[in-house]
């Protein structure tokens, strides 16, 4: 094995049997991975390779650099490889499956290669049942809007009715809230929520964004939860868009947010002063929050394109008032400018960088109704 890599190293060219991608995150980001499953066959990079080293029963890990391989693991390796090991785990994902990337939680690249390798689930599609029948029930820590503690909520998907229902008894008859598969969202916020497995699902209530942060102690029951939420979304939108491809669809089943993070703000008047709130921008939608947990923010704002009146610039108008945070943001739109100020450079570019994303993006259709109602706000 060593000496493979030392050919490599010499020619330039990758060895036999080393294809150079990890078998469990996306080719584009992995070059040449460290270390080995030498009973899969498959070639790992390092964090991937300490969830292996968790299922030892099915994965056994080797450093490529580092251990010491005999001729019969060299030979298996070269006769197996990612190629082949992908096509055997892989052959039968659903399109709505999250694929984890390398910047995702430890939880969903976690539960990606246990049900790849430990529980074959893309091997056998009818252990996919508890995500892909269409409906779902069980019970799940959900955060209090008031009071902030977690508490035992049942939860019910249903795509037949295109919604997720929750109740505040085991025992209710109507659910404490309806939200419809149309306008639901799902993100993985471990650090917000402060648990490893938290969820985020937001959904629109009167077309303004309400908030629900949830978590189960199973990871395998949470990413479940997460891909059934995932599959009924995907086939609410091949309804709505049957001439779509799946390639079409699926980044649009869910989405993490472009940026997060606190800034300071000011009112409309902009004598007010500088206020520290917690900042979302998900797709055109920039929402700020006294608390990063709160169910509803305090407001949104609508960010469209260049073409429609929309900028974003450096810094804050010579004239600004109060006491602020040094690197200032100033976002143009056809109504109003709105100043905002973050605390770092590094924070600033960020999200400028995030806002220049969606404004230099041109709108759809339908975004131009979402504009619209926020344009008539009162």
């Amino acid at each position: 094995m060593e000496s493979q890599r030392q050919n490599r190293n010499r020619d330039g060219k990758k060895p036999a049997g080393l294809c150079g991608l990890s078998d469990d995150l996306p080719p584009q980001q992995l070059a040449y991975p460290d270390w080995a499953s030498y009973t899969l066959g498959v070639f790992i990079c390092l964090s991937c390779s300490g969830i292996h080293r968790n299922i030892p029963q099915v994965s056994k890990v080797k450093s490529v650099r580092l251990d010491t391989w005999d001729d019969a693991q060299v030979e298996f390796m070269t006769s197996r490889g990612n190629h082949v090991a992908r096509a055997a785990f892989e052959s039968k994902v659903p399109p709505f499956y999250y694929r984890p990337s390398a910047s995702d939680c430890q939880l969903l690249r976690e539960q990606w290669i246990r049900a790849k390798y430990e529980r074959q689930e893309f091997t056998y599609p009818e252990r996919q049942e508890p995500y892909s029948a269409g409906y779902r029930e069980g019970f799940l820590w959900k955060r209090g809007r008031d009071n902030g503690q977690f508490l035992s909520r049942k939860f019910v998907l249903t795509e037949r009715e295109g919604a997720l229902k929750y109740f505040n008894r085991s025992d209710a008859k109507e659910p404490k809230a309806i939200m419809k598969i149309e306008h639901l969202n799902a993100t993985f916020q471990p650090a917000k929520i402060g648990h490893p497995h938290g969820l985020q699902v937001t959904y629109l209530k009167d077309n303004s964004t309400r908030n629900i942060f949830v978590y189960h102690e199973d990871g395998k029951e949470m990413v479940d939860w997460f891909n059934a939420l995932r599959a009924a979304r995907f086939h609410y939108l091949q309804v709505a868009f049957p001439g779509a491809s799946d390639a079409d669809l699926v980044p649009k089943l869910s989405r993490n947010y472009l940026q997060e993070g606190y800034m300071e703000k000011t009112g409309p008047k902009q004598t007010e002063g500088f206020r520290k709130r917690w900042f979302t921008m998900d797709d055109r939608r920039l929402m700020y929050f006294k608390d990063p947990l709160d169910a509803f923010a305090r407001g949104e704002v609508f960010i469209g394109s260049r073409e429609s009146g929309y900028t974003v610039l450096d810094g804050l108008p010579p004239s600004t008032q109060g006491h602020h945070w040094p690197h200032g943001i100033t976002i143009v739109t056809p109504e109003r400018r709105f100043l905002l100020a973050c605390e770092t450079e590094s924070e600033q570019r960020a999200w400028m960088e995030a806002f220049r994303k969606v404004v230099d993006r041109p709108m759809l259709p339908q975004e131009y109704a979402v504009e619209a109602h926020f344009k008539h706000k009162p």
